[in-house]
């Protein structure tokens, strides 16, 4: 049976049972992965699952349940189980369909059709890893990783929505170690992509982790001072996760964000542009509808430094008196809720070298340890590893310090780079802070 004609009869299922709206979600998955060490397979696996998610609402009452089996044989008990929660749970006058729910046809080339095979993935990391241990200074290795994997997700409600689409991924990574002793560094780097053609090449994945490594060796204890910051790619697009977390509409309704009565006003520097972007053909995580079947679009949050939009679903929508942005995402064991897809900043106009050239004495980070971020307040506290920066040039690692701010601070001084590439489900250029706290020695 089709997906969408299962679903369609889980929610007859439902209506028959007493609820007088439903909606059901079946996600199918297959993935395989390898992991090759030191040139031995260490870990081969293979994994394929459906999962069905069931919500059903009686009234202004909802209750969710969810089945690892989408056998028709068990939708009436589902359907029964699941309104009989919905009867005894609280109101809540928020939860609904979407009204806004609608088929539009969209093409975005998430689908690969070619395969691999395991043999393949091993070849992928060994090439990895060999180009990892071939870099003088490169001692051992934690290993190369390959995995493939495709998604399909069939999403259908009582109001007539019923769509369905698939997504493939393909991975890399290597991690390599460097030195001896208590001197040792490690790192990695990797590539993900939708369609295999699209991942960058496994040799220079290698080289770049067991580079990265080498150039880590005999860190030391920054003095602790204010200084600017540059934040290397890899890990200036969490300060852009840090926005999108403060701009979901669960925490602007729960008024549990630093930005819940920002709208409307300048928080990042003029030229600024946040994005968004549902649609970017062969996206990480393109996708045509949202989980409540709204049809996906390019939402700005930043336009020239100006907060323009939360990030909402249907329910966050109401609590606000908006409406939503079609950014519901959703499991099967759970309600929807608000969450990004494509998030990026927009490149600035300066390349790297130019960010720092002026920069007397700062720190260059390539690494962030722990989790010290505060949503309601927006203090920003965490460890750090990179290089100090000293007359505009990259000089000795750094290890073990720490960098403080406020995120208001961050952003309103933040300045993006020109070297924008997208690589992940939250992509920043190089960006440089203005001043920042660095605790060390």
């Amino acid at each position: 049976m089709d997906s969408r004609e299962l679903l369609a009869d889980l929610i007859a299922r439902a209506r028959a049972a007493g609820a007088d709206a439903a909606d059901a979600i079946l996600v199918s998955g297959t993935s395989l992965s390898v992991q090759r060490r030191l040139g031995r397979v260490e870990h081969l696996e293979r994994a394929e699952g459906r999962d069905l998610g069931l919500r059903v609402f009686v009234g202004k009452r909802a209750a969710i349940v969810a089945s690892s089996s989408a056998d028709p044989a068990g939708f009436a008990a589902l359907a029964e189980r699941a309104v009989d929660m919905a009867r005894v749970v609280p109101e809540d006058p928020y939860a609904a369909l979407a009204d806004e729910a609608s088929m539009e046809e969209a093409w975005l080339d998430l689908d690969d059709p070619a395969e691999p095979d395991a043999a393949a993935l091993i070849a992928r990391a060994a090439v990895a890893e060999e180009a990892a241990l071939a870099v003088k200074g490169v001692t051992n290795s934690e290993g190369a990783e390959a995995g493939y994997g495709r998604t399909e997700v069939t999403l259908v409600t009582s109001a007539g929505f019923a769509g369905r689409y698939a997504r493939t991924s393909h991975s890399l990574s290597a991690t390599a170690l460097a030195g001896s002793g208590t001197g040792m560094q490690r790192d990695y780097d990797y590539t993900s992509a939708v369609h295999l053609v699209d991942l960058e090449g496994a040799e220079g994945i290698g080289r770049s982790a067991g580079e990265r490594a080498v150039s880590r060796l005999g860190p030391v204890r920054a003095k602790t001072a204010t200084l600017p910051v540059i934040f290397d790619p890899r890990v200036s697009a969490g300060l852009i996760g840090h926005l999108a977390g403060a701009v979901n509409g669960a925490s602007v309704a729960r008024g549990t964000s630093f930005l819940r009565d920002k709208m409307g006003a300048r928080i990042f520097r003029a030229g600024v542009r946040i994005v968004d972007d549902p649609r970017r053909m062969r996206g990480l995580r393109s996708k045509p509808f949202d989980a409540e079947g709204v049809p996906t679009g390019a939402l700005v949050l930043v336009e020239d430094g100006v907060l323009r939009s939360w990030v909402m679903d249907v329910r966050s929508a109401r609590q606000l008196g908006l409406k939503t942005t079609g950014h519901a995402s959703r499991g099967t064991g759970g309600p929807p809720s608000p969450g990004t897809t494509n998030l990026y900043l927009e490149a600035g106009v300066l390349s790297p070298a130019a960010l720092m050239a002026d920069i007397k004495e700062g720190l260059y980070v390539t690494e962030l340890i722990g989790m010290g971020i505060n949503g309601l307040t927006g203090d920003y506290s965490r460890g750090a590893a990179g290089f100090m920066i000293r007359d505009g040039q990259l000089a000795e690692a750094v290890a073990e310090v720490t960098i403080a701010g406020t995120l208001q601070e961050m952003f309103l001084t933040l300045t993006p780079a020109n070297d924008l590439v997208f690589r992940r489900g939250v992509d920043a250029p190089t960006v440089r802070i203005d001043a920042m706290t660095l605790a060390g020695a």
